[in-house]
């Protein structure tokens, strides 16, 4: 071989070698895996904020334990419907007083239960939920309901679609009807459900 062909036979080698480890580091290389980042829930409710404490006594009697032991599972099975349903915020506090004819609540997020012990359950503590939360307490609800009829739009709708094109909320001495959960012959867990709904649009709506 002549020596301007050896030279060219050397290079070709030298550029094919390079090639291949190139080649190679290319297949050998770690993969980096990347994850698509999921796309945020937006028919989920946003985490709701409403709590509660119970304010007891430090060496409480027979009347107030049992009082306390109603109150608490009224409350907690309220409290988890409305979070589980709604994106309300509230911080309640909740005491017992035996002078209380049934039960209220307050706008400052104050709810009492009197001694009668009908009245510690979870409709009870919807019912009083929703005025701390404004039914019957807010400046809104004296502007939206103070005629008789709730005029929100998305409250009324809603009512509409559980019970027909024709319903409405009638309002009056600082409640509201249907799904009101005023008395203890109102209550089904389905009506219970619709009153936090129900609640909610009002809030929604301005109350």
């Amino acid at each position: 071989m002549s020596p301007r062909k050896a030279v060219v036979a050397a290079l070709a080698a030298a550029l094919l070698a390079g090639h291949g480890v190139a080649a190679q580091a290319a297949t050998t290389a770690p993969q980096t895996q990347t994850t698509a980042t999921p796309a945020p829930a937006r028919d989920r409710a946003a985490a709701a904020t409403i709590t509660w404490s119970l304010v007891r006594a430090s060496n409480p009697t027979e009347d107030q334990r049992s009082a306390y032991d109603l109150i608490t599972r009224a409350m907690n099975a309220a409290v988890a419907r409305y979070n589980n349903l709604s994106d309300l915020g509230k911080t309640l506090t909740v005491r017992y007083e035996p002078g209380v004819p049934t039960a209220d609540g307050n706008i400052n997020g104050t709810i009492r239960f009197g001694s009668n012990r009908s009245y510690m359950n979870e409709r009870t503590a919807l019912h009083e939920i929703s005025h701390t939360i404004g039914v019957g307490t807010s400046s809104g609800w004296s502007r939206l309901g103070g005629s008789g009829t709730w005029t929100g739009g998305q409250a009324t709708a809603l009512v509409r679609q559980y019970d027909g094109s024709g319903a409405k909320i009638s309002t009056g001495g600082g409640h509201f009807w249907p799904y009101g959960l005023n008395y203890d012959n109102e209550w089904s867990a389905t009506a219970a459900d619709r009153h936090v709904h129900i609640v909610a649009a009002m809030v929604r709506d301005g109350l």
